[in-house]
């Protein structure tokens, strides 16, 4: 019975482990992974600042 209580734990433990250490899960984004321009605050800024120019052009 106490080896049965020990695989059950050790298993536990190994899965927990897999699971924060692991494989990379499904359908989760990474870090590393690219953000589309509509979601990149930079690359609004950017977009604002080139729309605005051609405008302060046309006044002088």
């Amino acid at each position: 019975m106490l080896y049965l209580l020990a695989a059950i734990g050790a298993l536990t433990i190994a899965v927990l482990l897999w699971r924060v250490f692991g494989a990379e899960r499904v359908g989760v984004p990474t870090r590393q992974s690219t953000v589309a321009p509509d979601d990149d605050p930079d690359f609004l800024r950017k977009l604002g600042e080139q729309q605005k120019r051609p405008d302060e052009e046309d006044k002088n």
